[in-house]
């Protein structure tokens, strides 16, 4: 390790919530029941249950979930013995309120997630977890969007409001080794917190990077059982702990039991395999949203043009989530330009 810390390891289990957009938010209370209960029985240290999007994600816009959120929180809460229950939570889509409920139903750890230069609508929510004396972590998605600097002078934000650790958040998959190491080094040096890794695995990389991550001084790193996350999912949890302990880092966790967790119980939940296919290569490849391939997809076909090619001038405009409108727009001058090359 190049960097060391005197914080132990910790990890996040994000299929409960993550995954939740690869189960179109369709969680019953006792899928959540049983994987909260084998993951404690195994040793993870935090589980993260919400909507996919956060708190508050359960609309029309973002797909209804199958069962209230605070529901399931309960029920995981309810289901450990050691492992801490934890929730995401988007300003603008979760409130102060959603958080309340989540404390109340037992969760003890809030990740505030705010794109990688709109931390300050972050504020009053790390302030209410850490007043309802939760852990309060920042959570800066789409990384790659900004220059390390920027990254730096957002997540200083976060710790002014009281984050205990701000996380480089790869949600499109689409940093590289290197990328992350410039990253996690410049936040090690320049905060007194914690500092953590959430990848995806749109290009294959998402250990990789876990561990460039952690060999730079990251101690909060996020796993998900099989991938079972958005895009091409994430660090696959089995796979990053089996990797780690040949390393000799032994975070508490029975590979064993992990093992046996994603090939009898969550492997049977996904409705298909967690593979690396055109669509979300693509993502990863332009460095843009999830969210943006169908209506991409949709474009293309309405304009007689190659999706991958709206998706990644999409990417070099750096649309973020939100600017979807943006999509139809890109399609008709592709297509205009198109034309007049004929």
């Amino acid at each position: 390790m190049n960097r060391k810390s005197d914080k132990p390891i910790k990890v996040t289990e994000v299929c409960l919530r993550d995954g939740s957009h690869v189960m179109q938010h369709q969680f019953t209370e006792e899928q959540v029941r049983r994987v909260t209960r084998e993951l404690d029985e195994a040793g993870m240290h935090y589980i993260e249950v919400s909507h996919g999007d956060g708190l508050g994600g359960s609309t029309l816009q973002y797909g209804k979930s199958l069962v209230d959120e605070m529901k399931l929180i309960e029920a995981a809460v309810d289901e450990c013995k050691d492992s801490k229950v934890a929730v995401l939570l988007i300003p603008g889509i979760g409130t102060v309120h959603e958080l309340k409920k989540a404390h109340q139903a037992g969760a003890s750890l809030v990740r505030i997630a705010t794109h990688v230069t709109e931390a300050d609508v972050s504020a009053q929510h790390i302030t209410m977890a850490r007043d309802l004396g939760m852990e309060a972590l920042g959570f800066l998605m789409m990384a790659h969007m900004a220059p390390t600097e920027k990254l730096v002078e957002q997540a200083k934000l976060m710790e002014s409001y009281g984050a205990q650790a701000v996380y480089v958040t790869d949600s499109a998959g689409a940093l590289l080794p290197h990328e992350v190491k410039e990253r996690i080094a410049a936040l090690r040096d320049s905060l007194s917190i914690e500092v953590g890794f959430h990848a995806h695995n749109n290009l294959s990389l998402a250990v990789s990077n876990t561990l460039a991550a952690i060999e730079e001084g990251a101690t909060r790193i996020d796993g998900s059982i099989r991938c079972l996350g958005a895009g091409a999912g994430n660090a696959q949890t089995e796979v990053l702990l089996s990797v780690l302990d040949r390393m000799g880092l032994d975070l508490g966790i029975d590979i064993y039991k992990m093992m046996d967790l994603a090939e009898n119980t969550v492997g049977p939940l996904i409705p298909k395999p967690q593979e690396i296919n055109r669509g979300s290569l693509v993502l990863g490849y332009a460095g843009v949203y999830s969210s943006f391939l169908l209506h991409a997809e949709r474009a293309g076909q309405r304009f007689g043009i190659d999706s991958r090619d709206i998706l990644i001038e999409l990417g070099k405009r750096k649309v973020v989530g939100g600017q979807e409108d943006m999509i139809l727009d890109v399609a008709a001058e592709l297509a205009k330009t198109k034309k007049l090359e004929v």
